[in-house]
């Protein structure tokens, strides 16, 4: 069966060449094309093949979903870089990170265009914090905004379902998830894209779920203050005195919300416990990261926190914590080094795009105002998946 033509709007196919830094010649040497075939594509004499685009979406390193733009999008923005400085002191991203974000800031324009296709208005993210706020309280007006409570926490000791339902929580309050999984844990964790309308946030994908679900209410955090930017949750780090004073807020506020401060004092293991300097049981740190769904040494960082330890028993926990997470890692590469993986189209779909997202385009098919190969281009998917999806999201 032949590929269905891709309708797109010429404009964008030089734009996307141009801003990937490709020459027309040397753009159709590796798409296996004629220049002047390439040439017949941007000048509108000719449209690629639904394959074809997809060839010339990997290569530029666009969504497939950007060539279905009603116009060039407003030239990609690298956000402020709020990381740790490497020992160079020079900080950059790469190209896959960059990818990322520009995917993000991308779904996000295409989400505002479909609302408007559908008469519908985006929601207002209304929630604000300064960085003059205790991190306590605004912890605590994170939780009754996304309305979770204690007792209903408690219940999910399970990394997995508690990502899931503080994701599910702040999707709800007006916030495009999304995950990321072309880069690795090292460079970063999340990053933030701040607006009153339609904000968006992104974890790692390749993080454990606790460190996922402490780096959604991090970035979280990040879109209170009104302030984009890029993660890596160390903040031990070496930063510029303005960016320290952001990353430690917004950790200290993303401690809050997942640990409130009553409770987690309150809990039978911290209160036997007395102030000073503690060498806290393996078992017991296991025992509140499970029952809070956060890392170990988020906990043990809460504990120092509140004097319940000291910075020496912290330090020491943390490179047992990274040389265990190293271990794990070189461990996994080893068992899977000649195994190779099946992929789940349809889920990997939704988990990086997001529910709130997939339906959207969904929806818009549904009341046919775009086709099945307009759904197919915006999520990054064969047709042949979209039934899986439909019923993954609850629709169809």
């Amino acid at each position: 069966m032949k590929s269905p033509k891709a309708k797109i709007r010429k404009e964008l196919l030089a734009w996307a060449r141009e801003t990937a830094g490709f020459s027309r010649e040397l753009a159709a040497k590796r798409l296996q094309v004629k220049p002047e075939r390439l040439a017949s594509w941007e000048d509108g004499e000719d449209v690629p093949t639904i394959k074809q685009l997809r060839r010339i979406a990997d290569l530029y390193k666009r969504p497939v979903s950007v060539f279905y733009l009603s116009e060039i999008p407003i030239s990609f923005k690298v956000m402020r870089d709020l990381r740790r400085l490497p020992e160079t002191g020079l900080r950059e991203y790469s190209p896959g990170l960059v990818y990322e974000m520009r995917t993000a800031q991308q779904r996000r324009e295409l989400a505002l265009e479909l609302l408007d296709d559908l008469d519908e208005d985006p929601s207002q993210f209304d929630l604000m914090a300064s960085l003059d706020d205790d991190p306590e309280s605004l912890g605590e007006r994170i939780r009754k905004a996304l309305g979770i409570t204690y007792g209903e926490q408690i219940k999910w000791r399970e990394g997995r379902v508690a990502f899931n339902a503080w994701r599910e929580r702040i999707e709800n309050s007006g916030v495009l998830v999304f995950q990321m999984s072309r880069v690795e844990t090292g460079e970063v964790s999340g990053f933030a894209l701040s607006s009153d309308v339609l904000p968006v946030l992104a974890v790692n994908r390749k993080d454990v779920y606790n460190r996922r679900t402490f780096s959604l209410l991090h970035e979280f955090a990040h879109l209170m203050l009104r302030v984009s930017g890029a993660s890596d949750l160390d903040v031990d780090g070496a930063r510029p005195p303005e960016d320290a004073r952001v990353e430690v807020f917004c950790n200290q506020v993303a401690a809050a919300a997942l640990m409130p401060k009553e409770r987690f004092l309150a809990e039978s293991a911290v209160q036997s416990a007395s102030a000073g300097a503690i060498e806290w049981p393996d078992d017991t740190i296991e025992e509140l990261s499970r029952h809070y769904s956060v890392s170990r040494e988020a906990v043990v960082r809460r504990l120092l926190n509140f004097s319940r330890t000291t910075d020496r028993f912290y330090r020491k926990k943390r490179a047992q914590y990274a040389a265990e997470h190293q271990a794990r890692q070189a461990a996994e590469r080893e068992k899977y080094r000649d195994k190779e993986f099946r992929k789940n189209p349809a889920r990997d779909t939704v988990l990086e795009n997001g529910r709130p997202f997939v339906r959207l385009v969904l929806n818009n098919y549904y009341q046919n105002r775009i086709t099945l190969s307009d759904v197919s281009a915006y999520l990054g998917v064969r047709v042949k998946h979209l039934p899986r999806i439909e019923m993954t999201v609850g629709t169809g």
